[in-house]
Parts: C-alpha cells; structure tokens; sequence
C-alpha cells in the first residue's frame, strides 16, 4: 500500500517564497496606495498588455484544468462525486494521471471533507496512491483536534483558508462539498453566492485553484442558482452506469462547460474497483456516441433536435443513431420523439 495517512500540517514556505501574486511584485508596496494610483499603474494599451510580466497560467491537469480555475463536478448522491475528486487530488498531488488526463508536474494539494468519516478518505487516498503533497482537512478531525466546525460561508473563514494557503503552498483547494461546507447559504437565491464568488476570485487572482463538488437536482441538472456558473471554467457532469456501486463506483463523465480545451473533451467511462490488496484500481474507456445519446434519452430529452444541440451535431447524425438504437432494441420511436423501450 503506497504511503501512509497523516494530517501533518506543512511547513510554511516562507514570506520570501510564497507572496500573493502581484503584478509589482518586484517593488516594495506604497504604505498608502490609493485606487486612484493603482489605476495610474494599471490602465494601459492595449499593445502593452504582454509588456506586463504577468505570468501565463500553466495547465494543471490535462489539457482542460488550469491555475485559477474554478470548476464543478455534480453527480446525484452517492455515484462517484468523491471517487472521482480524489483521484484528481491524488494525481495531481503526485504527478500522475488521473485516468485519461495527466498533471501537468506535481502540486500541492488541500483537499477539504465536510461529509465522509475519516477512516474512509484515509482508506480511499491510500488505496490511490498517498502523497505528502496532498493534505486533507477532515470535519472530523477539526473537531477532533481543534474543537472547530467549518463553513466556508463565513468571511472570516475564508480569509483563515485563504492565508494558509498562501503560507503552506497550497496550489489546488478542493471542497468537498457545497451542501456540508457552505451553511446558510440559499441555494437558490443568486445574491447568496456573491460573497462566496468573492472568495473565489481573490484564490483565482492568487493562482490557486478551486474543484467544487455539488449535488445533482431531481432533475439532473446541477442543484441551486445557475449564477454559481457564472465564472466557472468547466463543469463535469457524472451520471449513472451500474446499479452495483458496493466496492468503488461505475460511472459517466461528461463536460457541460469547458472554456479552457482547444478541442471538445471526450466523454468518459469510469470504474473504480477497491482491491482485495486495499489499492484502487481505476479503468477508464472513451463512451462511445451512442452511449452518450442513450444518456441523454435517459435524462430526458426525447427530440432529435434537443439531443442534436446538445451534443453540438446534426439532426441527421441523431437519428442515425437512433436507427442503430431501435435495431438493437432497447429504443422506440415515441410520437415524433424517443423513448427507452
């Protein structure tokens, strides 16, 4: 079994090594700079733009994740939400794949729990591959060692986050999830999330990284206030594939957004498989088309020309498919939809 399991808080790197990102950062800071004087210093031609010395930002894990992203995965309760987030936090902890995509370098890794038992997300990173780059902040073990609770609705409580972050490295913060560790906030009322995008993008200006993991509605859509979207790089969706989830999970994922690939992300069949030995064997295989259009009959779309938009092909293309469909048995022609036969 790779590694083993610790809440080890790690060594801050420094006042001199980890600063927030700052496009003065060469200058020593003015003890009182005005906006008026930032403006002075910031506003400039368009020409000049690449003049600045702001760093580009570098992938983080495939060719979709980059520093500063705030992205989402959702997935109804109990699918794979975790299975998957901690395999990307594993990977990128260490420099490895994570299924079909590969970290771009290793990174420093703080994955915050506000739902599982700490047995269990021990049991699950070791069975992945434990890292000392990644660490974990339990909800059990805050309250356990610290006598604390968490929500990071608090603006207080950000701030705390935010400072460790800087101060430890921490390059990837991923919250697991938005039901456990936001309280308070009205998932859909739009003007509750602003406090919290707030936060968001001060980490994004900091180059630190945000994974959010949500619940599906009963609808399958993502649950809450579509503002949450707003300013987010990329959305991942998961949805069912096997009833059996016993000893890991078995699933579909698919992008709903991604603003960062120059090419459209391929849908994905994960399953993910606890050994007898404790290791997590993850095996993954590109969804064929025709899965994908069967997933979307599944979630309700029953039209040639809303499943057509959706996957961003022709109408003709659909009903192809749905030829294909029908004579293999499992599709009916429902008036002048589709329907699961």
């Amino acid at each position: 079994m790779a590694g083993s399991f610790t809440f080890k808080k790690p060594e801050p790197s420094g006042a001199d090594t980890i600063k927030p990102f700052n496009l003065q950062s060469a200058e020593k800071p003015e003890p009182r700079n005005t906006l008026a004087e930032a403006l002075r210093k910031s506003i400039k031609p368009c020409t000049e733009l690449s003049t600045l010395g702001i760093p580009k930002r570098e992938k983080v894990l495939g060719d979709w994740f980059m520093e500063g992203d705030l992205g989402f995965i959702f997935a109804p309760r109990g699918l794979g939400k975790t299975w998957v987030a901690l395999g990307m936090a594993t990977a990128i902890a260490g420099g490895k794949a994570c299924g079909p995509w590969q970290a771009n370098g290793a990174r420093q890794v703080l994955y915050v729990d506000g739902e599982m038992p700490v047995e269990s997300i021990e049991r699950r990173i070791n069975g992945m591959g434990a890292v000392q780059s990644l660490f974990v902040l339990n909800h059990e073990a805050l309250f356990h060692l610290g006598n604390k609770t968490l929500n990071l609705a608090d603006a207080a409580t950000q701030d705390t986050i935010t400072d460790y972050a800087l101060a430890a490295g921490i390059k990837v913060l991923i919250l697991d999830n938005l039901s456990c560790l936001f309280s308070g906030v009205k998932e859909n009322e739009a003007d509750g999330w602003e406090p919290v995008k707030r936060w968001f993008l001060t980490l994004r200006r900091h180059r630190i990284s945000v994974i959010l993991v949500h619940h599906a509605g009963r609808n399958g859509e993502m649950r809450g206030t579509s503002k949450r979207e707003d300013d987010v790089f990329w959305i991942i969706r998961l949805d069912e594939t096997s009833k059996d989830q016993r000893d890991g999970a078995q699933f579909l994922s698919r992008f709903t957004k991604d603003r960062n690939s120059q090419k459209e992300q391929a849908p994905i069949e994960w399953q993910f498989t606890t050994l007898d030995s404790g290791a997590v064997d993850i095996v993954t295989r590109e969804a064929s088309s025709l899965d994908v259009f069967r997933q979307w009959i599944e979630d309700g779309l029953t039209s040639a020309e809303d499943i057509a938009r959706e996957m961003n092909v022709s109408k003709g293309t659909v009903s192809k498919w749905a030829r294909k469909a029908i004579e293999a048995g499992w599709l009916t022609k429902a008036g002048r939809g589709y329907a699961l036969a």
